[in-house]
């Protein structure tokens, strides 16, 4: 299956389509495609042929995710370009923030822009962006996404069908499995590089196959992807043994100063404790998951200060009898039912205080 270089004109709007896994919320008042709702019984696989149908139809692409990238949605938009690229079409990856070094080395990092406007790489409304792992634009951090033709392919429970073409599969593992799926789909190969890059998002997103998400459909494609060229024994020491002597400092200052009620667990960082560590906001990746490792605890927060602001970022998971999703989107955020995210205002006391209140409730 190839991109038919005459075929580039938008679709029209008989032809755009929202594939949802769930129903579809209000579509973003930016664009006005003619909607067309799944039923249960429609198949994976002519929800996949829609998108391809999508891929046929445009000779160039913008590809993206969220603000402060995970491995999911680097691995994931890294094997998409390529997956289109196969396809014949021409791609164009950006990100508002820049790529956590534990993933330095994923293949085809070096295509990656990074600009605070869409328009700083493509300028024209003609060019569709494609958006994985985000319920808006807003959650990309990059302008110039408006008046295009978006593409959403989301796992998150909190996805919602914002855009003129959606994907959204709450019980895939990791967007990576869906971005497999496509690559099936398509007939493509899947190269050692390809099969790298969703490897890595997959192992990132399920907490090392530890969260409920894992089934035996994740290890089914891990798999298949180890047979095509992925390490996992390399990945892993890149993920989880590469890390700077900045981030082992502070995960000492957050360790410190860990608190525990019952089930409940949550300790911080604020911007003097990171700037006297030396360290970043990627370096406060994986903090929480120590705290949810205790033995009886059931829910577990880890706050970071925003530098120069007086909000706090908050990482939440739950060992699965709370599902975090909700108290995430009760402030604004979002994710999965075991592990979620919001941001709150300070001060930290008055921070500390709203969550806890809110899983106590839960709990």
């Amino acid at each position: 299956m190839t991109c038919i270089p005459r075929r580039h004109e938008p679709l029209s709007q008989e032809m755009a389509l929202t594939i949802a896994c769930e129903r579809p919320q209000e579509i973003d008042s930016t664009v006005t495609p003619t909607a067309i709702e799944t039923h249960e019984e429609t198949s994976e696989a002519s929800r996949i042929d829609s998108l391809l149908t999508v891929f046929r139809s445009h000779p160039r692409f913008l590809l993206t995710s969220h603000a402060r990238p995970d491995g999911d949605a680097i691995g994931s938009v890294l094997a998409l370009a390529e997956i289109l690229d196969q396809l014949g079409c021409e791609t164009e990856v950006v990100f508002a923030d820049p790529i956590p070094f534990i993933y330095r080395t994923l293949p085809g990092l070096d295509r990656v822009r990074h600009t605070p406007s869409a328009n700083d790489v493509d300028p024209s409304a003609d060019t569709p962006a494609i958006l994985l792992e985000c319920d808006g634009i807003a959650r990309t951090g990059l302008l110039g996404l408006e008046g295009r033709m978006l593409i959403n392919i989301d796992h998150h429970a909190s996805g919602r069908a914002f855009a003129a073409v959606n994907w959204i599969d709450e019980h895939a593992c990791a967007v990576a499995a869906m971005v497999y799926r496509i690559a099936i789909a398509a007939g493509v190969e899947i190269t050692p590089s390809i099969a790298t890059c969703l490897y890595t998002a997959i192992l990132s997103d399920t907490g090392s196959f530890t969260y409920s998400s894992t089934t035996a459909d994740t290890f089914a494609i891990v798999h298949d992807l180890s047979s095509k060229g992925a390490n996992p024994s390399q990945i892993a020491r890149d993920l989880y043994f590469s890390n700077p002597v900045s981030k082992v400092r502070l995960l000492g200052t957050a360790l410190s100063n860990l608190k525990y009620e019952g089930p409940l667990a949550w300790t911080w960082v604020t911007s003097k404790d990171m700037d006297q560590a030396g360290a970043d906001a990627e370096d406060c990746e994986g903090v929480v998951n120590y705290l949810i490792g205790i033995t009886g605890i059931e829910s577990a927060v880890f706050l970071r200060e925003v530098p120069d602001t007086s909000q706090f970022r908050l990482s939440i998971r739950s060992a699965g009898k709370l599902d975090v999703s909700k108290i995430a989107e009760h402030f604004g955020g979002g994710g999965h039912r075991n592990a979620s995210g919001c941001t709150l205002d300070g001060p930290l006391n008055t921070a500390i205080d709203r969550i806890l209140t809110e899983i106590r409730a839960g709990l």
